[in-house]
């Protein structure tokens, strides 16, 4: 009889252990124990399993009960995905993490389009997938097991089966205990997986510390869509995560708390891979980060556009990488602005309008509000000027004009000179008695904060009317924002 405690909390596990041992129990808590070959026990921070059989007889069909191809997919019943879209992105997303090298999977020679429907009123987009034949899951487990069926003591694990784990295949494969070995194969069903630009993908491992909750909410969730799949950053992939974790259910206590993402492509030294780890984050985020990140996700989400030739695509938003990449590092939302207006001189101007509305500290509102009341005084001066020779405002020129004035400062004293002479020169109610903030900004150690909240309240500036509504008729700048808007998509990448 052969009996093995997997354990949350054993020492000498890693994360990816944790979370396999997650996956372990989800795999059980779909399978029928009446006529198994295997007995089992999940408790809220372990798993127990017995079995009579050999350990290669127990495995194989505990492997054989989790995982299996249905159309060419790599399907985990445990997951119950029903959808074409959920098993698509299931089957990628492991095909190109855990099982990317050839050996570990065999695929058909040629693709087949899979028609998906990302948003309603648009056209279908095409996928090109490879369909799966056969993968390491379901194969006889080899190198594992002696003449016997029994485990070995030492089980070699190869650096691709489980990304990140070796740093490269030079140092050899790595080995691994049979209580090591057994939460590896059920990995997968804890992650998720999201397609990044220029091809990469982002493996999120989750923490969890009660498989009990942790089931539960998995079981409430409620399918999985190609949006869902795709990602335009390492750290917006993990912040989803660790959002959707939050949301599923009410279930507050033992939720994750953080996560790690492994962001995978090309390396240098390896040509044959294009999924290998290129670097790794651990991503913690509280409440109040989640907050900012979930109006983000609805202020900046992807798009369906067609292309020159009517071809569907999904664009993905630059500022939301943006913003989720300031969150994951503990930085103000809109920190380098000043460098990211210089790389993306299109942006969607209308979320960021909304950012501001809500997402800015007393401090931060005093020095945004003061800037823009003294670029509210400049248009003003713009427009009489314009109607007096007898011209339209070219507001796309007046508000370079004013950006480039505080962009061009390199230094801390550069900047404060700019920003105080322009605050003085058009001076506005929002400033009056904001001296001291307005100094502590510019002189302090966060100047470069200022100077990313000076050129954000430029660029977000809307007109505004007696009762405060925007007004659309205060200056032609609403036309050619909107026209900016339309081309948001310029800036990011095809599929």
């Amino acid at each position: 009889m052969s009996k093995f405690t997997l354990s949350l909390f054993e020492p000498n596990t890693l994360l990816p252990h944790r979370a396999g041992i997650t996956g372990l129990a989800l795999a059980l808590s779909d399978i029928d124990g009446e006529d198994a070959l295997i007995s089992w026990d999940i408790s809220e921070d372990a798993v127990e399993l017995n079995w009579e059989c050999s350990d290669k007889e127990a495995l194989q069909w505990l492997v054989e009960q989790t995982y299996e191809i249905q159309d060419g997919l790599l399907v985990a019943r445990s997951l119950k995905l029903s959808d074409d879209q959920g098993r698509y992105a299931f089957s990628q997303g492991v095909l190109s993490t855990f099982l990317q090298h050839s050996k570990q999977r065999t695929l058909e020679k040629t693709a087949t389009p899979i028609p998906i429907v990302v948003e309603a009123d648009k056209p279908e987009i095409l996928l090109s997938c490879r369909k799966l034949i056969d993968c390491y899951y379901l194969r006889e487990l080899k190198g594992v097991f002696n003449n016997k069926g029994q485990f070995k003591s030492s089980i070699s694990v190869k650096g691709q089966h489980l990304p990140g784990l070796v740093e490269c295949f030079l140092n050899g494969e790595y080995q691994e205990s049979p209580t090591g070995f057994i939460p590896l194969l059920f990995l997968p069903l804890a992650c998720n997986y999201y397609l990044m630009t220029g091809g990469r993908y982002a493996l999120v491992i989750p923490e969890v510390t009660n498989l009990k909750v942790w089931i539960t909410r998995r079981q409430q969730r409620s399918g999985y869509s190609y949006k869902d799949f795709r990602s335009p950053s390492a750290g917006e992939a993990g912040l989803r995560l660790l959002l959707e974790e939050q949301t599923i259910s009410n279930l507050k206590s033992h939720k994750v708390k953080y996560c790690e993402v492994y962001q995978l492509g090309k390396q240098p030294w390896d040509n044959n891979q294009s999924g290998l780890k290129q670097a790794v984050y651990r991503i913690h985020a509280s409440d109040d980060i989640l907050e900012i990140y979930q109006s983000a996700v609805v202020l900046f989400p992807s798009k369906v556009r067609l292309t020159d030739k009517g071809e569907p695509w999904l664009a993905l938003s630059k500022v939301l990488p943006w913003i989720a990449e300031n969150l994951v590092a503990q930085r103000a939302w809109y920190s380098g602005f000043y460098e990211f207006r210089k790389a993306n001189d299109i942006y969607e101007r209308k979320g960021l309008v909304s950012m501001t509305e809500n997402f800015l500290q007393l401090d931060e509102q005093k020095l945004f509000d003061a800037v823009q009341g003294g670029f509210s005084n400049y248009l003003s001066g713009q427009i009489k000027q314009a109607k007096r020779q007898g011209r339209q405002l070219d507001y796309g020129q007046v508000t370079d004009k004013v950006i480039y004035r505080l962009q061009r400062p390199n230094t801390q004293q550069e900047f404060a000179k700019a920003l105080v002479d322009f605050l003085s020169q058009f001076r506005s109610k929002a400033s009056k008695g904001t001296g001291k903030e307005i100094y502590s900004w510019i002189h302090g150690h966060e100047w470069r904060k200022a100077r990313d909240l000076a050129l954000l309240a430029v660029a977000t500036y809307q007109g505004k009317t007696q009762n405060g509504a925007p007004n659309e008729t205060d200056t032609d700048a609403v036309n050619i924002t909107q026209e900016a808007e339309s081309k948001t998509e310029e800036y990011v990448e095809t599929l």
